[in-house]
């Protein structure tokens, strides 16, 4: 029995999506300091995958905290397009650890890493919806899937806070 994939296709062509437009490739290949050369003349085949939702895959990455890593990565590999976005919540190396990760506008994940013993932990497990704060009011903020229960407090934003006073 063949299991669902661990991603979905959003709508692209819908009003108001956006998807990181532009910026792959289009930028280097006719710059106005570059030279004529191969490059210039090469199509603008990006690298960036668009429309893809890995949420669940991080969902299933976090179903499966205490189990083997080498079985889980087993069965994730088998049900994604491409290895890749395991590696996003996943720290294999105690330097890539992360407490959470942003995966996109306003939803954030717990980091995950891969243990001693060979099995998927949590790396902060104490941090929760409550721990975070969100980074605007026009957004719901999630923390594995789950709504931020701070409210929205422009005070708590140096970047903005420092230009009221200006």
């Amino acid at each position: 029995m063949k299991k669902d994939p661990l991603f979905r296709k959003v709508n692209t062509t819908a009003h108001g999506v956006h998807h990181r437009f532009g910026g792959d490739f289009h930028e280097q290949r006719n710059g106005k300091l570059q030279r004529e050369s191969e490059e210039t003349r090469l199509p603008m085949r990006g690298k960036a995958r668009r429309g893809l939702d890995y949420t669940p895959l991080f969902r299933f990455l976090l179903s499966k905290v205490g189990a083997n890593w080498n079985e889980v990565h087993a069965e994730a590999v088998s049900r994604l397009d491409r290895p890749d976005p395991i590696f996003w919540l996943v720290a294999i190396r105690s330097s890539d650890e992360k407490e959470y990760v942003r995966t996109g506008e306003a939803s954030y994940f717990s980091g995950l890493r891969v243990d001693e013993q060979g099995r998927l932990q949590i790396v902060n497990p104490s941090l929760g919806p409550s721990s975070l704060a969100p980074l605007c009011a026009c957004c719901t903020h999630t923390f594995n899937g789950v709504r931020f229960t701070q409210a929205f407090d422009l005070a708590l934003r140096p970047d903005v806070s420092a230009l009221r006073l200006m």
